[in-house]
């Protein structure tokens, strides 16, 4: 006798951050008295501390020193040119993290208001971390070969608009850990247990990867600039400690048929053992960038 569902039980549909709206999020940020003002001043942020230092260093050469950060592993990497829409998603990735908990939270009742604080804590963090990153970048910029492809208009506007003076630490990697990170901490902060919510986190983790695995197939970074934003992050804050960077190191490439066995471990090695190098140094030194400036001194000049 075939199974009947009765008519009370209902499919509980899964959630996930990928069907949110960047565009809907933003507009839902801006019109919120809490989420609006954090938002701009985080934005005020980013313009200082990425466009306008970065374009001051381009326009002015010889002012600033310039690094090289590219390592031989780097050729083994295919170049995959339709990876760039993975690569450019990643402030898009973030807003739809917000959008997902904005939702949730909505949906929290009387615990509505302390997911609104969450979220409006996490919209800070992002202009802190960019003021963090330039940290690095007002004494050292770096930059990495990278090929001259126009075939396609993202790449164009890529080579046209980004002066790619900011590779170590990558602040794509560091966006991306902090969004899973964060979110996840957020999700178990407010009571919110494993299920069609709770497997958002898993989502948005996977997202992370995928757009760290991009960063390296467009040839925007180097393998020696995501051990380097991995570091930054775990200095950043508490939530990725050196067991999760770890973790999140053996998770790269390995679902990816482009590129042997061999060479994925070797990557993962890597960048798992200069992580560990900068972690050593950095809890020894009086200031958390001095592992990297030191590390980017060593490096040839451009």
């Amino acid at each position: 006798m075939p199974h009947i569902r009765p008519h009370h039980q209902k499919t509980v549909p899964k959630l996930k951050v990928s069907d949110q709206s960047s565009l809907r999020a933003i507009v839902r940020i801006i019109n919120d008295p809490l989420l609006g003002p954090a938002a701009l001043r985080s934005t005020v942020s980013i313009f200082r501390n990425f466009f306008l230092l970065q374009y001051w260093a381009a326009l002015f050469p010889g002012r600033c020193k310039v690094s090289r950060a590219d390592h031989p592993l780097d050729e083994k990497i295919p170049f995959r040119p339709e990876k760039v829409r993975t690569y450019l998603d990643f402030i898009h990735f973030f807003i739809r993290v917000l959008g997902f908990l904005i939702d949730m939270g909505r949906q929290q009742g009387a615990a509505g208001r302390k997911a609104m604080e969450k979220i409006n804590g996490l919209i800070k963090s992002i202009g802190e971390l960019y003021g963090y990153a330039a940290e690095v970048y007002k004494k050292n910029f770096s930059t990495t070969n990278r090929p001259r492809y126009l075939s396609k208009l993202k790449f164009l506007l890529i080579h046209t608009f980004d002066p790619h003076l900011m590779c170590i630490p990558s602040l794509h990697v560091m966006v991306v850990i902090l969004a899973y990170t964060k979110f996840r901490a957020i999700l178990t902060e407010l009571g919110i247990p494993p299920g069609p919510a709770g497997d958002a986190a898993e989502e948005v983790r996977m997202g992370a990867l995928a757009i760290t695995e991009a960063v390296l197939y467009v040839k925007q970074h180097s393998v020696n600039c995501i051990p380097a934003a991995m570091y930054a992050m775990t200095r950043f804050g508490s939530l990725f400690t050196a067991e999760e960077a770890e973790s999140f190191a053996q998770e790269l490439f390995k679902k990816t048929l482009c590129m042997d066995a061999e060479t994925k471990t070797e990557i993962r090695n890597h960048i798992t053992g200069l992580y560990r190098k900068f972690l050593d140094q950095g809890n020894n030194t009086a200031s958390w960038d001095e592992p990297l400036l030191e590390f980017l001194a060593a490096l040839p000049r451009k």
